[in-house]
């Protein structure tokens, strides 16, 4: 075994050699074309195959060709690649194996890239090899690498600066990496080792310090400590607990059901600083006609750590949809004897807890300090706004959002002078001929894109909002114009009024 100083020397060279290929998501874009790239994210390999075997060899080629596409090269091939780190360095590194006159990939290794409040940033990311590569189903210990419920939950992540952040199953330490941008020192947990492995070398490979790495599951690691930030894309996936059915550690919990996902609401508000924020992924089972959400609530409800909460679902699936989507991500192709059995057993487990579906969504919680003010359960089904720094700067605006008009009572709220948000729309409605609209929606162009439908009173007094004029004196303005009492506009509007802020739709410029 290397010395950590050999070790450093190692990564230090792979990431030269890497930077010295261009080795970055532009370069193999231009390198295979966006059609080849689209296929790569469908699974499919062969056109970036095809447009490599029309260019010159080079470095970049073969680095693509060895960690994204998961083919062997020559030996002479890899070291023109890797004339820093050689093939010696990569294989204690655990990055190639030999074999005589070629060598192998033994992960997987690619470049990722991001904007998130602080701008664009580049990472290279090692995972293990996937189904693709190996040409086969994954192994239960596979340590994913960047995929789309990963970049959802960076996308989500609150952006705030945080002393200290928990990574709760951190995998390769992707979370653990986009945190560490905000967050003095990071946590990062899991129960794999190989995870922690790999995702410290990721840590090294990028730069990155401040994160330390434990083994162990849910809160254990980190009993008795507090964090201001917890994030977590947890093994939430509801798996058969019988014998036959593979449970993948970066996937499957061990828990039946969406026991998971209840044990980490119940666990982390003792984990939070007082006002600190926990964000996760997770699903959630319909049983019979009941509400999802409702069982979500409950769990929130029983915490023994008041929180305030704000669950999004953003998609169902039903019960037999649901389990040919995980079982294919494992590996196990539809049409075979091995996927008919895996998908009864699925179905047999569905059956026996009566579900019939299963919700996807996100988890925002809170450790409040007093009575919760913040309970919010929603669907939000369909596309988002247009955010490119990612949902987590509109989730952090609609937190202080929710603070500022919970704290302030009607007089005091309509005293506020409000602007609308520059990403919102009006859209009117009206039968041919008729001069009063049958609908008005006001669109909002980011945040979760949401559409607000108003009367003319609502609709007025938005277009009227421009930072000059307070909320009370539009009102008052309104009632004149449509001749209606003044004191029941004002409790018909500011309800939606609070709303809007929330949603982003209205804002509060600085009040001189």
């Amino acid at each position: 075994m290397s010395s950590p100083a050999d070790r450093a020397a190692s990564i230090a060279a792979l990431r030269s050699d890497l930077t010295g290929a261009g080795f970055t998501v532009s370069a193999l874009t231009d390198l295979w074309g966006e059609e080849a790239a689209e296929a790569l994210h469908r699974g499919q390999r062969v056109p970036a195959e095809r447009a490599l075997g029309r260019r010159e060899p080079s470095p970049l080629g073969t680095l693509a060709s060895l960690f994204v596409l998961g083919r062997a090269a020559t030996v002479e091939a890899a070291e023109a690649a890797l004339p820093t780190l050689g093939i010696e360095g990569a294989q204690e590194l655990g990055l190639l194996r030999r074999d005589d006159a070629r060598v192998t990939p033994a992960v997987d290794l690619r470049p990722y890239s991001f904007v998130d409040a602080l701008g664009p940033a580049e990472w290279w990311i090692v995972s293990d090899l996937g189904e693709l590569a190996l040409g086969h189903a994954l192994p239960e210990d596979h340590v994913l690498g960047v995929g789309g419920a990963s970049m959802t939950l960076s996308g989500l992540m609150l952006q705030r600066p945080a002393r200290t952040a928990l990574d709760l199953g951190t995998g390769c330490g992707i979370q653990a990496l986009h945190a560490r941008r905000h967050a003095e020192r990071v946590v990062a947990t899991d129960i794999s080792p190989r995870a922690l492995e790999l995702a410290a070398l990721n840590a090294d490979l990028n730069g990155v310090d401040g994160i330390e790495f434990r083994l162990g599951s849910m809160f254990e690691p980190v009993a008795g400590e507090r964090f201001d930030h917890i994030v977590s894309n947890p093994p939430f996936v509801i798996t058969p607990r019988v014998d036959g059915v593979p449970a993948y550690e970066y996937r499957d919990g061990g828990m039946v059901g969406d026991a998971l996902v209840a044990a980490f609401i119940a666990g982390c508000g003792e984990h939070l600083e007082p006002g600190g924020v926990a964000q996760l992924l997770g699903n959630w089972e319909y049983h019979g006609y009941t509400d999802a959400l409702d069982r979500v609530r409950g769990w929130v409800d029983g915490s023994a750590t008041p929180l305030d909460a704000w669950v999004i679902e953003r998609d169902t699936e039903d019960a037999a949809g649901y389990a040919e989507t995980w079982i294919r991500d494992g590996g196990t192709r539809p049409g075979t004897a091995a996927f008919d059995q895996l998908l009864g057993a699925w179905l047999d487990d569905f059956e026996e807890r009566g579900v019939r579906q299963v919700g996807f969504g996100y988890l925002l919680l809170r450790r409040a300090e007093g009575v919760p003010t913040l309970r919010r359960f929603e669907r939000i089904h369909g596309s988002l706004g247009a955010n490119e720094a990612g949902l987590g700067v509109a989730l952090d605006a609609a937190l202080a959002a929710h603070d500022l008009q919970a704290a302030l009572d009607d007089d005091a709220l309509s005293a506020l002078r409000l602007a609308v948000a520059g990403d919102v729309t009006e859209e009117r409605h009206l039968w041919p001929g008729s001069d009063a609209p049958t609908a008005i929606l006001l669109r909002q162009g980011g945040g979760f894109g949401r559409t607000v439908s108003a009367d003319t009173g609502l609709a007025a007094l938005t277009g009227a909002s421009d930072g000059e004029l307070s909320v009370a004196a539009i009102v008052g303005a309104l009632a004149q114009l449509l001749e209606v009492d003044e004191a029941a506009l004002r409790d018909d509007l500011l309800p939606a009024v609070r709303g809007m802020l929330v949603d982003g739709l209205l804002t509060v410029p600085p009040q001189g």
